[in-house]
């Protein structure tokens, strides 16, 4: 079976292989400072989804950190004038705060020659027409990617884990952004409790169809991490929890929804393994990503 995965959307579009720098914004969450709740969703640990991210300062110290541990894994063969970067603001909220700073770090961000696209994770309901109307802009100058947390499209679902928004709000920014010219990911968390196979697919049929097509979609398995209100419920009261063949075959399910274009960014995701309670086999990442290569190839 044949998708479209991020590594060839980028390596199509600029000519070479595309590494993602994971960068702080220094936001918060509505959903953590009270604003609509506290806590945070119930899957979302102390870094707000954002565990591997640099941490908050200068943009500059940022990025050299950034590119020194990406770098590290990449060939030598390589030259470093030739490397090429996704600025990736990852944790928390990243339009939620003071609208003058952000804009100024995100245009900052997009003057590094090697940086050629920028990814904002925010929540639909922290996007107002001023920041669609700036990314929009700059948009015309370097690629940028808004990347939205729905996880499901379920109420019940989305009420469990404190998501703090209902479904006609993503509806509303999705029209927003995409009427903007902007590029949408949307992030679907596969495995929350309560949730079938077949809620997930109808969360995945339900992107698949929306009008534009949907430009990108991140599956990610559900992790449970040390220090969430998930952990305590996994602890009070065990659910089930994916193993490895059966996650292969949901996303291989998942994979022949899609349209042919929309761009897969992620089939799994990890979490740190100091953190990490459950899944365990998901700390393997290198068997993880051979085993379900290997199963979609042979779809």
């Amino acid at each position: 079976m044949n998708y479209l995965s991020l590594s060839d959307y980028l390596k199509n579009k600029y000519g070479t292989k595309v590494y993602k720098l994971s960068l702080a914004s220094g936001c918060t969450c509505p959903n953590r400072d009270g604003t609509i709740s506290t806590g945070g969703c119930i899957f979302c640990s102390e870094g707000g989804s954002g565990d591997f991210a640099a941490e908050y300062g200068d943009l500059d110290v940022q990025i050299k950190e950034a590119r020194a541990r990406v770098d590290a894994k990449i060939s030598a063969k390589i030259p470093a004038n030739e490397r090429k970067y996704i600025a990736y603001f990852q944790s928390f909220t990243n339009t939620y705060g003071n609208q003058a700073q952000l804009m100024k770090l995100f245009s900052k961000v997009l003057e590094y020659p090697e940086i050629v696209g920028l990814s904002i994770g925010t929540r639909p309901d922290c996007l107002s027409n001023e920041m669609i109307d700036f990314l929009s802009k700059l948009n015309k100058k370097k690629e940028v990617w808004v990347e939205l947390g729905l996880q499901t499209i379920h109420e019940n679902t989305a009420k469990m884990i404190n998501r703090g928004y209902e479904l006609p709000v993503f509806e509303d920014s999705y029209k927003r952004l995409t009427q903007a010219g902007l590029k949408v990911v949307v992030h679907v968390i596969l495995g929350l409790p309560g949730e079938s196979d077949e809620d997930i697919l109808e969360t995945v049929k339900y992107l698949a169809d929306l009008k534009p097509v949907l430009f990108g979609i991140k599956l990610q398995l559900l992790h449970i991490l040390k220090g969430t209100k998930l952990a305590d419920m996994y602890e009070k009261n065990p659910f089930h929890i994916y193993e490895l063949d059966e996650y292969c075959t949901l996303v291989g399910k998942c994979l022949t929804l899609l349209p042919k274009e929309t761009v897969v960014h992620r089939i799994t995701g990890d979490g740190p393994k100091k953190l990490l309670i459950a899944p365990l086999w998901s700390g393997n990442k290198k068997l993880v990503m051979n085993t379900m290569r290997n199963y979609i190839s042979n779809l």
